[in-house]
Order: C-alpha cells, then structure tokens, then sequence
C-alpha cells in the first residue's frame, strides 16, 4: 500500500515536472511582444540622437550668424566717408536683428574705429567706440583709449574698424531649465560662448569720423 502511493507521488511529481518543462518551452517560443520591448530599449536612445543632432545643427547656425554679424556690421560702417552717433546705433540694431528668431539669450555688438599714427612704430588708439548690450546701445571704449590690432594690420597712419560680436548660446534643454537646477550634461552646455572679431578698413575715404560719438 505504501509503495503505491509512493509511487504515486512520484509520478504526480514527474508530470508537473513535465508540464512545467512543456509550457517553459512554449513560453520560449512564444515571440508576442518582443517588437514592443525591442521599441523601449531603442526609442530613448534614438530620441536622445534626434534632439542631439537637431540642437548641434542649430548651433552651427547661430554661430554662422554670430560671424556674418561681424562682417555685415563692419561693411556697412566702412562704406560711409562719416558718420553720426544715431546711424551707429541704427546699424547696431541692424546686426541685432541677424541674430532671429533665436531669442535664448542676447547678444553684444561692439563697433570700435582705431587710428593708428604716423610714427615708425605706430600707436593705436580708439578714435570712437559704440556698443549694444541687451538692446541699448551706449558708448563702448572711450576716445583714445590704447588698444591693439593684429600686427599684420599695423600701419603708419592707418585706420580700421573693428567689430566684436559675442554671444553665450544656450541650447533648449539649458534654456527649458533656466529657472531649475542644471546638473549632468546640461550642466556642462549650460552656456556656450561665441564670439568673432572682424577688422576692416575704410572703403569711401581715409577715416571714417563720428563727431557726435
């Protein structure tokens, strides 16, 4: 009596056993569902490339900008033979408006007019300077102050206009998160500087003169 009813057991035993074994090896086959998990694993990282991407290209561009900024604004003071306080401010504003629609933050333009002497080794001093910081312009540099230019651009008697455009870049996530605590790798693009200096000489005549300045 005994030793059927182990033996009993030992086949109930053996038939869960085989049961399990059966429906572990349906269960292994069974390919429902796995598009969805492959999807979780692969979306976050394709989403982190996209905007990756998306936010370098934009970069690329306002820096592009940042640069036709200071050529722009140099060509169009050097084309006049003078000028007044009020058409340095108006091409300020000008070289402003190159920088939209980006509005993240705000850019600083600095138109600065050099002269150099006449002696051997020239000195060289600001003859006037105008600036735009945050939307309104006011004098940059006052007149004769020292200053420096490239020595390839060094000449007795010469004169030069020099603009300096910056801007500290922001990207959407640093942007988004202005008011919150950046950490991680926002922290570390919080804020990207930009910066070009763009020299040229006068086109219409030797100088170009801003009396009111």
């Amino acid at each position: 009596m005994k030793r059927r009813a182990f033996l009993a057991g030992i086949e109930a035993i053996g038939g869960s056993v085989t049961a399990w074994f059966r429906h572990a090896g349906k269960l292994a086959s069974d390919r429902r569902g796995v598009a969805a998990i492959e999807f979780a694993f692969v979306a976050p990282i394709m989403l982190c490339l996209y905007f990756v991407t998306m936010e370098v290209s934009q970069a690329i561009e306002i820096n592009k900008k940042v640069s036709r900024v200071g050529s722009m604004v140099a060509d169009l003071v050097t084309q006049q033979q003078d000028i007044s306080v009020s058409e340095v401010n108006g091409v300020l504003k000008i070289g402003e408006s190159i920088l939209q629609p980006y509005n993240r933050s705000s850019g600083k333009i600095t138109i600065t007019a050099i002269e150099m002497s006449t002696d051997a080794t020239p000195t060289v001093k600001v003859a006037w300077s105008r600036k735009l910081v945050d939307g309104v312009t006011s004098t940059a540099l006052p007149k004769g102050t020292p200053t420096t230019v490239p020595p390839a651009l060094l000449t007795p008697g010469g004169f030069l206009i020099r603009v300096d455009s910056d801007l500290d870049y922001k990207p959407v996530i640093a942007w988004a998160a202005e008011d919150k605590p950046v950490l991680g790798l926002a922290a570390a693009f919080d804020t990207i500087p930009m910066t070009e200096t763009y020299y040229l000489r006068p086109r219409q005549s030797a100088t170009v003169p801003c009396a009111d300045c």
